[in-house]
């Protein structure tokens, strides 16, 4: 039942915080690579591109606004994309780091996790054994005991101190079904205004599982609190990512690809560039007699405050 549209929007996430730079040598970690990442995703065919910074020596998931303002004017000038900042950051940020970089740059959009939750990647350490850099393994293993913090309280003052003091709208991400209800508490309190962006993701340890059924479930739920007031958006993370991404474009929503979600372009493939996510994803599409939304058409459908009107 969401907002009606006839295009699909597609979102790149071209880095994250979740992969380490020993699971691909594709991974954009310097100002430099991802700005070529994002430039690549948008000439695929990405409305939207999703950006984290890395550390460039490093690869380690930062939150210094520095690098955001390194590569986001470059990213404007080669793109018309409009750029989603994430103010889920990395693991043990704390959230004034977190909201460091959209002080920073008071963008069109920003990612905002609308809850606290066990975020585990530690499964994922054993199958590494050579590790690039000394903070990678810790740094999953410690997801076992620890979690992402957004409280309520939290989430009000990222509304309150990026949406309505910068006309900053969000992506909404709802990890599991909870999520969907504290949005709607946020909505009824009338601290959002419609429409509203709501990224489902599926697959993560912690969140909703990735069956197809988890999927319906989740749109029945959003259909149920949001009516029309919202455009839905699918993520699924790993080998889940474009069986998911497909089947709720055909159910009527949009679309999330990028090496923050996966780093396969299929089956024991390593993806060699955002890009190339984007442009299977985009054949898709086709496939499905499904049109892609440019840039400007999803800042109609989004009611995004435009990218002049951005801080850089």
């Amino acid at each position: 039942m969401t907002a009606p549209q006839r295009k699909v929007i597609i979102t790149c996430a071209v880095t994250g915080s979740i992969h380490t730079p020993t699971m691909s040598p594709h991974l954009p970690i310097t100002p430099n690579e991802i700005v070529d990442a994002s430039v690549g995703a948008a000439e695929a065919g990405a409305a939207i591109i999703h950006l984290h910074a890395r550390d460039p020596k490093t690869g380690k998931p930062t939150p210094d606004p520095r690098l955001f303002m390194d590569f986001l004017p470059r990213i404007k000038q080669q793109t018309n994309a409009v750029m989603n900042i994430s103010t889920g950051g990395g693991l043990k940020m704390s959230l004034e780091e977190r909201l460091e970089a959209a002080h920073a740059a008071k963008p069109e959009l920003c990612s905002l996790n609308m809850g606290s939750m066990n975020f585990g990647l530690y499964h994922i350490a054993p199958k590494f054994r050579d590790w690039k850099h000394d903070w990678e393994k810790g740094y999953l293993e410690d997801t076992k005991k620890g979690i992402v913090s957004n409280t309520f309280e939290q989430i009000e003052r990222i509304i309150v101190e990026v949406g309505q003091a910068y006309g900053t709208k969000f992506e909404f991400e709802c990890y599991d079904v909870s999520h969907l209800y504290t949005l709607a508490h946020f909505l009824d309190r009338k601290l959002l205004t419609p429409p509203l962006f709501v990224q489902t993701i599926f697959g993560l340890l912690g969140g909703i599982g990735a069956d197809p059924e988890d999927l319906m479930h989740m749109r029945r739920t959003a259909d149920r609190l949001f009516g029309r007031d919202y455009l839905w958006s699918i993520l699924a993370a790993g080998k889940h990512q474009m069986g998911l991404c497909t089947m709720g474009a055909v159910m009527g929503g949009n679309v999330r690809v990028g090496l923050e979600d996966s780093l396969y372009i299929g089956k024991g493939a390593l993806a060699k560039s955002n890009a190339e996510q984007v442009a299977k994803i985009r054949r898709i599409l086709g496939e499905l007699s499904l049109e892609v939304a440019t840039a400007e058409e999803a800042r109609e459908l989004l009611k995004l405050k435009g990218g002049e009107e951005v801080a850089f």
